[in-house]
């Protein structure tokens, strides 16, 4: 049961970033902008997240408040997503540009913005924290509700109460919250509708424009915080833009991340026998894993995937 638990809660914890940003970028893509920048944007977002729980570090403030500061981060991450997605944004919307080498383009800055504010603002190859993992100051434990830490809390305690991080709760949240927006609200019609048919959007009166930058800005504040980039796409394209068929993408990519990170110390028979380590597979195939797996699902059924009809296809209102 405890195999099962950890084996349950590390997929979670795998899936749920993946699943932000895969909802991020299907808004993108819903409004007509193909938004191949993601990692781009989750490589500044993460940039930015440690330079503030650094500082946090520093002054005291995050040993003190580990999950004010974890959620400070992250919307210190979402909000620098959302600054560099405008730059797609202004790309593709304004200036007509090819988006998948716009996006390219991007990925390709990233990281070289990053490793120079690095060694220019830190003065560090790696960003390190003053004192301890910051893993361990916000992840749930035991005794944060004052239970001792060898007490068994039984299959659904161990799987959903401890070991997680409350911000894949809130990540939980919010994929419903944004789901309700995209196909329940009239502002989720209309951002559907300019992926669709933005000539018919804009004969309603519709901002094509305006809604494809916020379509972007928003990709670009789930990128930030979510942390996965084209592995995300990936989930996306595989859960057909879809947001309960990226969820369950997103769960299955997830399983195959645990099981590359875990695969030494996962015992499924309880027996005390760690099988996959002992089957003579190479560890760089376990990592590779996830990958192959992406490339197996998406060569089977990307023929059956259907993405919004405009997107990619810049709109010139002069035109219409």
């Amino acid at each position: 049961m405890m195999i099962a638990a950890n084996i349950i809660s590390m997929t979670i914890l795998f899936a749920v970033p993946l699943l932000l940003v895969a909802m991020g970028g299907m808004f993108s893509e819903h409004s007509g902008v193909i938004n191949i920048a993601l990692e781009g944007m989750m490589i500044i977002g993460a940039l930015f997240a440690c330079f503030t729980l650094q500082g946090l570090d520093q002054s005291g403030f995050g040993p003190a408040h580990p999950q004010l500061s974890m959620f400070i981060a992250i919307l210190v991450a979402g909000v620098t997503g959302m600054i560099f997605s405008l730059l797609l944004g202004f790309a593709a919307i304004n200036l007509k540009a090819d988006q998948t080498i716009g996006g390219t383009a991007l990925n390709l800055m990233a990281p070289a913005l990053v490793l120079f504010l690095v060694r220019i603002i830190a003065n560090q190859n790696t960003l390190q924290l003053a004192t301890g993992d910051s893993a361990t100051w916000f992840m749930i434990k035991k005794s944060t509700f004052g239970i001792d830490k060898n007490t068994d809390l039984g299959f659904f305690g161990e799987t959903f109460l401890v070991k997680v991080y409350l911000a894949t709760y809130v990540c939980i949240i919010l994929f419903v919250i944004l789901s309700i927006i995209l196909y329940k609200t009239r502002f989720g019609l209309r951002l559907r509708a300019c992926g669709e048919n933005p000539q018919a959007a804009d004969s309603l009166g519709i901002n094509v424009y305006k809604m494809r930058y916020i379509g972007t800005t928003i990709s670009g504040a789930l990128a930030g915080m979510g942390g996965f980039g084209f592995l995300a796409l990936a989930v996306m394209i595989f859960g057909n833009w879809r947001p309960l068929n990226i969820a369950g993408a997103s769960l299955l990519f997830g399983l195959f991340k645990c099981i590359a990170a875990a695969y030494s110390s996962i015992d499924i028979n309880g027996d005390g026998v760690y099988w996959l380590a002992e089957i003579g597979i190479s560890s760089h195939l376990y990592r590779m894993l996830p990958y192959i797996i992406t490339l197996l699902v998406l060569a089977f059924t990307s023929k059956k995937s259907r993405a919004p009809k405009a997107e990619g296809i810049p709109y010139d209102k002069a035109r219409r």
